[in-house]
């Protein structure tokens, strides 16, 4: 009876810490289910927004937002990015500058003005590295350089940065800046030129105008402002307000990160990128997937910084911009350079 009693006893203990066991092992499971949601919580409280406003309707230069937005390298970097259209090409700075949203993509030169008008935006890193706005002349026609322009009739879009530019290159190829009249055309640049309203136009970009002409049967000679006294300026650029990157600095570099990992994807993949950069075509400015494609094929060397990181932004460049907005009357004094860039 002794030896069944033990036995029974030694059934009871046993018994007990098996279940003390599975007790335990249900605890920490679910204190590891706990644990996974605090973890996934602070994830969750890790992903910061952010928005960018574009220079203008979705099109091939906005491809690397796109693609590192589909493919999760702003989410890589804890960011939720709000990719917006600007109503007004001229709203981005100052909406920028006002804190309505953090990051817009502007130009160079309009940088440097924007500061002289008292709007402290500062660009944090340059896109497209080259200038698209081109002079443009019907191919085959008597302009061969711009000094030929003179007593003939360009259209601008009444913008004093594209008159200084249009007159810099005549001045700089021997022609007489002042004998040549400018033409307000609006952004009517292709009925300008296709029926002959005007002899030339500046403000149009090699990787849109250019290409839209020739397929409608109006080829144009592009002819480079860089190649004719104009700075070979940063065509596109990204841009903060000063007081976003004392307080964003970091948010913002993540940022940059993630968009040259979208760029490098772009570089790589162009075809698939396009079929991303679709996804977000805007109905009001449909594209067309001919142009497109070759418009990235401009575009890719002219974003392309070397042995530099993508985005890199030179010194000099700056220097040099500024230099020439001065010579031009286009600039205050008081603005620095320095003042009007920043690499992260």
């Amino acid at each position: 009876m002794m030896t069944k009693a033990k036995k029974n006893w030694s059934g009871l203990i046993t018994l007990a810490a098996m279940l003390l066991v599975i007790s335990g092992c249900g605890g920490a499971a679910t204190d590891n289910n706990e644990a996974s949601k605090a973890d996934a919580s602070a994830d969750d409280q890790k992903i910061e927004k952010i928005s960018i406003m574009l220079d203008w309707y979705p099109n091939a230069v906005h491809s690397f937002l796109y693609a590192a937005q589909k493919n999760g390298y702003f989410k890589k970097q804890g960011l939720e990015v709000d990719i917006q259209m600007p109503a007004d090409t001229n709203d981005a700075l100052k909406l920028v500058a006002a804190g309505k949203i953090d990051l817009a993509l502007s130009y160079q030169p309009q940088v440097l003005m924007a500061r002289g008008e008292k709007i402290p935006v500062k660009s944090i890193a340059a896109i497209v590295r080259h200038p698209l706005n081109h002079l443009m002349v019907p191919e085959g026609g008597s302009v061969k350089s711009p000094k030929d322009l003179v007593g003939k009739k360009v259209g601008y879009s009444s913008i004093p940065l594209y008159e200084a530019m249009m007159r810099t290159m005549i001045k700089e190829d021997g022609g007489d800046p002042q004998a040549v009249q400018m033409i307000d055309v609006g952004f009517s640049f292709i009925p300008a030129i296709s029926t002959s309203k005007v002899d030339a136009i500046i403000g149009g970009f090699i990787n849109h105008e250019q290409l839209l002409l020739a397929k409608e049967g109006y080829p144009m000679t592009a002819i480079n402002p860089a190649d004719y006294g104009v700075p070979d300026y940063y065509e596109l650029v990204l841009v903060a307000s000063d007081d976003g990157l004392s307080k964003k600095k970091a948010l913002f570099h993540k940022f940059i990160t993630a968009m040259a990992e979208g760029q490098q994807y772009v570089s790589a993949n162009a075809e698939q990128a396009l079929s991303i950069l679709f996804e977000h075509e805007d109905q009001t400015s449909p594209l067309d997937k001919e142009i497109e494609t070759k418009s990235l094929d401009i575009l890719l060397p002219l974003m392309d910084a070397g042995e530099q990181a993508f985005g890199y932004q030179d010194p000099a460049s700056w220097s040099h911009v500024r230099e020439w907005l001065l010579n031009n009357d286009l600039l205050p004094p008081d603005i620095k350079a320095e003042d009007a860039f920043s690499n992260l």
